[in-house]
């Protein structure tokens, strides 16, 4: 099999407790991770594999207060 690298955006929407707005996104970029590989070993054996995860880029977009 041949190795690609592939560049990927993904949205969360974060509900934190913060004194300020801008420290919730701080918090909410810096305490964050939902990195893993979720495939199964057949799926791993058969078609393809997952080498490496590496989170580049947490951005916050929008910071509103919840109600």
């Amino acid at each position: 099999m041949k190795t690609y690298e592939v560049l990927l955006t993904k949205s969360y929407i974060v509900t934190i407790k913060a004194d300020n707005k801008d420290l919730a996104k701080e918090f909410a970029q810096l305490y964050t991770s939902d990195i893993s590989d979720i495939s199964y070993l057949k799926e791993k054996e058969e078609y393809f594999e997952i080498e490496d995860i590496d989170c580049k880029i947490n951005e916050v977009f929008e910071v509103i207060e919840a109600q």
